[in-house]
């Protein structure tokens, strides 16, 4: 159906278009959008398989954390708040690059992979599709808007009875958000990823001591001011005239921000996911392998291998496994495209090499490791 609205809006008819995003109706259907831009803001969530768990203990947690944060390196993206739940987790996050698509596939897919060999189980873990709905940014008006969604991330905790208030607890007592591992913390202690000072400046506070302790006290009165089932959700007084829930729906901001982005789906600037995306494919693979054919040029000339030695030398080298490492830290492309520029034979033997480099196994020449630091840092 999707693709009949498509084509729809495409040539210009665009009542129905219309009718269904005005009704919600989008929000119910098989396949929602999956609107790219550059700049573009989403509130991405995703839940375990038959909202089973997708983290067993702090191990998890952690594996968790470091592959978002591999993303956000690979990518660009920068995060102003986070939580991870047992069986789910919340993002808020900000895409420089219209690049949700392919960072979303690498992390789901990696963090899965990683999930079950430490686990040594098979198959899926997330259930579905992942939830990726546009946000209103500040400058455009949605300064409320994102208020209201970063105290509905940071008082998940809250919602879900996993911070007993009743014991004594606060909400620093959970530790798997941003809330604890960023907007509690002064910069040198956080991730660079984690955009706390434009958090913080969202809710007219500074980046100062000061500042942190005030938007950490503004959430703790709401814990005790409000019953904890409602804990974050959205007052009709923020959302009047707008979006009218977080769990539900296709976008997040006033109508005005809804008609921005229906504009942008009738433009094709942006198409829905499915056959659309499909057909584009081929385009988002181009520019990822563009950035990746950057750095390995540049790695070559900078550490004096040739194109005709790709042939001679083995999978093993060095200065073939410093690129690799450089390529797999900032893109998203697959290993078998790496493999198959640099000569290595498989995507395997890509995985292997750099595993040896990460343990120490292979050791880099100094003009190797000093190339390298520059690149991924």
């Amino acid at each position: 159906m999707i693709r009949v609205l498509y084509a729809l809006a495409r040539k210009g008819q665009e009542t129905i278009l219309d009718s269904l995003c005005l009704k919600g109706n989008l929000a119910a259907m098989p396949r929602q959008l999956r609107i790219q831009y550059p700049g573009a803001l989403y509130h991405i969530t995703a839940r375990g398989d038959r909202r089973e768990e997708i983290v067993h203990d702090d191990g998890d947690r952690e594996m968790l954390l470091a592959t978002l944060a591999e993303a956000c390196k690979k990518t660009q993206w920068e995060v102003l708040a986070w939580v991870i739940m047992d069986n789910h987790y919340h993002w808020l996050v900000r895409t420089p690059k219209p690049n949700l698509v392919a960072g979303m596939s690498w992390f789901q897919g990696t963090y899965t992979q990683r999930y079950n060999a430490r686990h040594r189980v098979w198959g899926h873990l997330f259930g579905g599709r992942y939830k990726a709905i546009p946000v209103q940014p500040q400058e455009a008006g949605g300064g409320d808007y994102l208020k209201t969604l970063m105290d509905y991330i940071h008082l998940n905790p809250v919602r879900a009875k996993m911070v007993k208030s009743e014991q004594g607890l606060g909400l620093l007592d959970y530790r798997w958000s941003s809330l604890t591992q960023g907007y509690a913390s002064p910069p040198g202690k956080r991730s660079k990823w984690l955009k706390v000072d434009e958090g913080l400046k969202i809710f007219g506070l500074p980046d100062t001591v000061a500042g942190r302790r005030r938007f950490i006290e503004r959430l703790e009165e709401r814990v005790r001011k409000e019953k904890s089932k409602e804990c974050g959700l959205p007052m009709e007084a923020v959302c009047k005239g707008g979006q009218s829930t977080l769990r539900r729906g296709w976008f997040w901001g006033a109508r005005s921000f809804e008609e921005w982005l229906r504009g942008r789906v009738r433009e094709g600037g942006s198409k829905p996911e499915g056959h659309a995306l499909r057909m584009s494919a081929e385009s988002r693979a181009c520019h990822d392998e563009e950035e990746a054919e950057q750095i390995v040029v540049g790695g070559m000339k900078c550490l004096h291998l040739k194109e005709a030695e790709l042939k001679t030398t083995v999978g093993s080298d060095p200065r073939k496994v410093a690129i690799a490492q450089a390529v797999h830290e900032k893109t998203a492309v697959a290993r078998k495209w790496t493999a198959a520029r640099l000569e290595m034979k498989s995507a395997m033997n890509v995985s292997q090499q750099i595993k040896r480099l990460r343990t120490g196994e292979i050791k880099l020449p100094k003009e190797a490791k000093q190339w390298l630091s520059r690149i991924v840092s």
